[in-house]
């Protein structure tokens, strides 16, 4: 068990089962504090997607399993966190200890990625599952 993160592109087509496919852009194993950045930004949303109460949670954080678009701006400021090591000190039960260092240039590499979607008009998410 652990933290899992997902960044994706939301395709317009639709699986055999009627959900929306998507294409991954970037997969994190234990990266707390960005899953800090994310949260922090989903709250700043106003938690859009929310689905569970903190009662119904026993280990913290509702943002868990929640679809979280993202911006241009908000890809900006990830990337600004990242490139100045500010990414929010974050914990948790499933979360394992800072990775920060060993996924910056991933980190990076994402940001770019997700800059190309978003000028090709495509929708990119972040999602994470612990």
């Amino acid at each position: 068990m652990g933290l899992d993160q997902y960044a994706f592109v939301a395709l317009d087509t639709k699986d055999a089962d009627g959900n929306r496919e998507s294409e991954e852009l970037a997969y994190w194993r234990k990266h707390p504090h960005l899953q800090g950045f994310m949260e922090n930004l989903w709250e700043q949303k106003g938690r859009p997607n929310a689905n569970v109460s903190s009662d119904e949670n026993p280990f913290g954080s509702e943002f868990n399993c929640v679809d979280l678009e993202l911006t241009l701006e908000d890809i900006d400021a990830l990337e600004a966190s990242v490139k100045g090591d500010e990414l929010p000190e974050t914990g948790g039960f499933f979360f394992g200890d800072d990775s920060s260092d060993h996924y910056k240039s991933e980190d990076l590499e994402f940001c770019e990625n997700a800059r190309k979607a978003l000028a090709d008009g495509q929708t990119v998410v972040y999602s994470s599952w612990w």
